[in-house]
């Protein structure tokens, strides 16, 4: 079987925002997610570039949505999860979680 892609943080972290909202993933809702759980407000062009480098890996697929006057005519770009993606999320947290036992800094923590 194949080795799950390796994630960064801030992959992880968008994988995560993305799964979270579903159906409702896009630019603007992604940030929104990422900034509501984890205090970072990441600037658009770094979660576009992050984006469109875990589609070339094949982590994630996009679809435009239908042009809205509110957005003056242009699409929502909508992001999925693959099944690429979330293989690769879940070994990244297993490895995580497997290095963090035994060393007591979540017991207690002010997080």
């Amino acid at each position: 079987m194949a080795r799950p892609a390796s994630l960064g943080e801030f992959e992880q972290i968008v994988l995560l925002a993305i799964l979270r909202l579903g159906e409702n993933a896009y630019g603007v809702t992604i940030r929104a997610e990422i900034a509501a759980h984890t205090k970072r407000k990441p600037v658009p062009g770094a979660l576009y570039t992050t984006l469109d480098r875990m589609e070339e890996k094949g982590l994630v697929v996009s679809r435009l949505g239908d042009p809205t006057p509110q957005r003056g005519g242009r699409a929502k770009r909508y992001i999925t999860v693959t099944k690429k993606g979330r293989v690769a999320v879940i070994s990244a947290q297993r490895s995580y979680r497997s290095l963090l036992q035994g060393l007591g800094l979540l017991e207690g923590a002010n997080a």
